[in-house]
Order: C-alpha cells, then structure tokens, then sequence
C-alpha cells in the first residue's frame, strides 16, 4: 500500500507543476503517479485515475515542447 509521503510527494509535484508549469515538477508527478498505479492491492478506480492523470501531465508536456519548437 502507498505510504502517506509518497501520496503527499503527488500531490506536492501536482501543486507545483499547477501553480509553476514547472516541466520539472511535471515530471515527477508523472513519476510518481505511475509508481503510484503499480501497487497490487490499489483500489482499481484510484488506479485508473492515477493513469488518467499521468497521461495528461504527458501530453501537457508534450505539447509545451511542441510549442517550444
């Protein structure tokens, strides 16, 4: 089961990356989404929500490249 600090590290990279666009930040709340879905006994609606939210964090990063270029 995910521990306390890795739901609030999420949250924290979430914050962050809402309030900074920092790509940084996106990154890591990427990283730690997808971390977070890994878990066997996870509930299965917070599984997909955790993958929902990973994949558009990923494409709101490609689309700032995108745009960068």
């Amino acid at each position: 089961m995910p521990t306390n600090n890795l739901w609030a590290g999420v949250l924290s990279q979430l914050l962050i990356h809402q309030e900074t666009g920092c790509p940084h930040s996106t990154r890591l709340a990427i990283r730690l989404l997808d971390q977070l879905s890994e878990f066997d006994n996870l509930d299965e609606e917070v599984r997909t929500l955790c993958e929902r939210a990973s994949r558009r964090l990923e494409n709101e990063l490609e689309e700032q490249h995108a745009g960068a270029a």
